[in-house]
């Protein structure tokens, strides 16, 4: 296991000592970036000692093979830990400024990350420091929050960093979640589908594709093998994901098919067109007063897996506007699945199209998880926790 270990500049960067220490002892490779301040407070020679190989501290190294190590080195490690982080780093970090190593290396992660600000109480509880926090939050940054005590002001109050043990437990406790799905196939679909009338136009629906992306990066960040098969939407392919792209619900079918073999997790999260056109060959002129389409039963895809059943974990969703968990569990066992992830997609600011969502999983056997409203990327991160609790709980009861 690798970690990157940012240090910035603040007085309780000595204590990055106990961190490396600790992490070392567990058997994690550690390699520490640090920032100019940093070096005021504790040496690059005395941190690289306990770490046993070199300290970065410059963004480009003339004195090293490769002179953008800090991308390299993004690629193969685990985790990213910022301790202590400080008031001005947590604030580039929000802003996506990177005007040194530490903040550039920041923005070029797509592994979690971790942060435990170290700061005087003023500075942790001024509104900007708040926002920048809440916003860190939102992105899936875990923060580790400092404590209240002795201060280097020589006062007393919240901003001190957390015990050294306690940051190596969660950093520990990250790693383990990081790769808890280490030789497992994972496929997520989403996004709309688009069936065509004529040559120029088509039916779809207001789905943004985020929820499914978001649980397809979550999942890859895990450890996982990912395919994600989406419909048109306008987001890049999640790091280390394998993306099939398709448009018609007929398409999607034979993707999600192809690709759900052996899979320990499928989660449908595509809002997949109900009901199909009859397309013209030509495109249909304007005539009358109106056009009446004919309609078809679109394939049920969920219904199709839920009958032949392939993947250790089969997970539905269910996007309601009435009765939200009445109906979220009829689907579940009219479709035979695992669990159901069912949003009230009739409130504002939270659903389709919406960066934040607010979901109910509901289990095979009826019982309910609620998750707040939040980022959808948070939602992911509630619902992995919750499928590989599942799947972790089912392989201890079939030992």
């Amino acid at each position: 296991m690798r970690v990157a270990l940012g240090v910035s500049g603040g007085i309780a960067a000595y204590k990055a000592c106990e961190i490396i220490r600790g992490l070392d002892g567990a058997g994690v490779e550690v390699h520490v970036l640090m920032t100019r301040n940093a070096c005021q407070f504790v040496t690059p020679l005395t941190l690289q000692t306990l770490a046993g190989r070199k300290v970065q501290v410059e963004t480009f190294d003339t004195d090293s093979d490769q002179t953008v190590h800090h991308i390299e080195l993004a690629r193969t490690i685990d985790l990213f830990a910022v301790a202590p982080a400080t008031a001005n780093v947590l604030a580039k970090f929000s802003g996506g400024i990177a005007d040194d190593l530490l903040s550039t290396f920041f923005i070029s992660l797509t592994v979690p990350t971790l942060v435990a600000p170290a700061m005087n109480s003023r500075m942790w509880l001024h509104d900007a420091t708040r926002r920048n926090l809440a916003t860190l939050a939102n992105r899936g940054v875990e923060v580790i929050e400092p404590e209240s005590g002795w201060l280097a002001e020589r006062e007393v109050g919240v901003g001190r960093l957390a015990d050294p043990a306690v940051i190596v437990e969660r950093i520990l406790a990250g790693l383990r979640r990081s790769s808890e799905l280490t030789g497992k196939r994972v496929v997520v679909s989403a996004g709309p589908t688009r069936e065509p009338i004529d040559p120029v136009r088509f039916i779809s629906n207001g789905s943004s594709g985020r929820m499914g992306f978001a649980l397809a990066t979550v999942a890859a960040q895990r450890g996982a093998d990912v395919t994600l098969v989406s419909g048109p939407v306008s987001l890049p392919t999640p790091f280390g994901v394998r993306r099939v792209d398709v448009k018609t619900s007929a398409e999607m079918r034979d993707a999600v098919l192809s690709a759900r073999d052996d899979a320990a997790i499928v989660f449908m999260s595509a809002a997949v067109s109900d009901f199909i056109p009859t397309a013209e060959p030509r495109k249909i002129k304007k005539s009358g007063d109106g056009l009446t389409l004919k309609m078809e039963r679109g394939p049920d895809i969920l219904a199709e897996m839920g009958r032949d059943r392939r993947e250790d974990l089969l997970v539905g969703f269910a996007a309601e506007t009435d009765d939200l968990l009445q109906n979220a569990q009829d689907k579940l066992e009219r479709k035979n699945l695992d669990m159901i992830v069912a949003n009230d997609v009739s409130t504002e600011g939270i659903g389709i199209n919406s960066p934040d969502n607010a979901v109910t999983m509901i289990d095979r056997d009826g019982t309910h998880h609620d998750v707040g409203k939040r980022s959808k990327r948070l939602v992911a991160e509630a619902i992995l926790d919750h499928a590989t609790a599942t799947l972790k709980r089912r392989a201890g009861a079939t030992r």
